[in-house]
């Protein structure tokens, strides 16, 4: 069954005659077409019966066309309204509308209030459960893609290390990590790369900048590439220079904990028992204060996605599920460390996507 066709499915068992998907990753996800559309309007419009069309800019149509997508795609210019096309294209189907599952997460109040305009006595519903329900399992072909991702991840951090010299800023080597990721056809990192240095590590979306490389620093990276539409997610810390006997202890802590959560990972966990595991290793050691967000969260198309991986989500893990390990302790007046690997669960057990080794590694001045 295409993921076209559960929405379709799901929307004759909800009795809901169509759905207006509308965040840029779910359209991909739904029609295999990506499209960042800024304010324009972009969406998929399935129904309970009739053939779906994906509505956008109407210079992307062609674009549409070249993914393969068997139905069709209506275009908006941009003098004209683009909700008079979606409801154009509804008219030409011939189909009654009482009711239509939204992202309710994704749609804006003023595109919601626009609806309900143009869809008098229509009831809305929430389609997000759904869509989470769906992309939280991944299939075989999504897996395949995510290894890839996982994979060119792990080599752009062997390139941050390569590049790692005293006096040479965080942003050179930030810039000297994407040029290679270009060389290797990635068209886009998934979120902006993070190269954090010396105290700058103890902020945990700490921003890079033109603080040069100092011996005694702890170094640390956390990238992501998208490969074929889906996303990789790394941390890793490395130490220039010998590091002190306190920088040592957080770090092998923070890899203790990390891997006390993966080694849990299976069918019929819940998530908080990953998070509960890794935190206690943490605290337990007397730095549970410097851990200050989450184990993790879901990874796919999106880099953040369904489940979160927190102390209080009872969400039991399935096969097939892909999300992030990412313990820290961030102690200002000693260093910072963030070990994350990517990993998918299997039917018995779990799979580590992100290959490099988590041994600390020295980096000789």
């Amino acid at each position: 069954m295409t993921k076209l066709q559960e929405i379709q499915k799901y929307l004759q068992e909800q009795n809901t005659d169509a759905a207006f998907i509308t965040t840029p990753d779910n359209v991909f996800y739904i029609s295999g077409f990506r499209s960042e559309p800024h304010e324009r309007l972009l969406g998929v419009m399935v129904f309970k019966e009739a053939e779906p069309f994906v509505i956008c800019p109407l210079m992307e149509v062609p674009d549409v066309q070249a993914t393969g997508w068997a139905y069709g795609a209506v275009g908006h210019e941009d003098t004209e309204d683009a909700w008079d096309v979606v409801i154009k294209a509804i008219q030409r189907r011939d189909v009654t509308i009482n009711s239509i599952a939204i992202e309710k997460s994704h749609l804006t109040v003023e595109r919601f209030e626009r609806m309900e305009e143009l869809f008098e006595n229509t009831t809305f519903t929430n389609l997000d459960h759904q869509l989470n329900r769906m992309r939280v399992i991944k299939d075989e072909d999504e897996l395949i893609h995510l290894r890839k991702a996982a994979e060119l991840a792990d080599y752009a951090i062997e390139v941050g290390c390569r590049e790692i010299a005293e006096g040479k800023t965080e942003l050179e080597i930030l810039t000297a990590i994407e040029l290679e990721m270009k060389k290797k056809g990635v068209h886009k990192m998934s979120f902006d790369t993070m190269v954090l240095s010396g105290p700058k590590t103890a902020s945990p979306h700490g921003v890079p900048g033109d603080r040069k490389i100092q011996k005694g620093d702890f170094i640390l990276f956390d990238l992501g590439v998208i490969y074929n539409g889906y996303c990789s997610d790394i941390t890793r810390t490395v130490a220039f220079g010998e590091p002190t006997e306190a920088q040592r202890i957080i770090y092998e802590t923070v890899k203790e904990a990390e891997q006390t959560a993966v080694d849990l990972v299976r069918p019929g966990v819940m998530a908080k028992e990953l998070d509960q595991a890794a935190r206690d290793v943490i605290t337990e050691a007397g730095y549970g204060e410097y851990f200050t967000h989450r184990l993790g969260h879901g990874l796919g198309i999106s880099v953040h996605e369904f489940p979160s991986i927190t102390g209080t989500n009872e969400f039991v893990l399935e096969e097939g599920m892909v999300f992030t390990i990412e313990p820290g302790i961030y102690d200002p007046k000693v260093t910072g460390v963030r070990i994350e690997d990517d990993v998918a669960v299997t039917a018995d057990g779990v799979e580590i996507l992100t290959k490099l080794p988590k041994e600390l590694q020295i980096i000789e001045p």
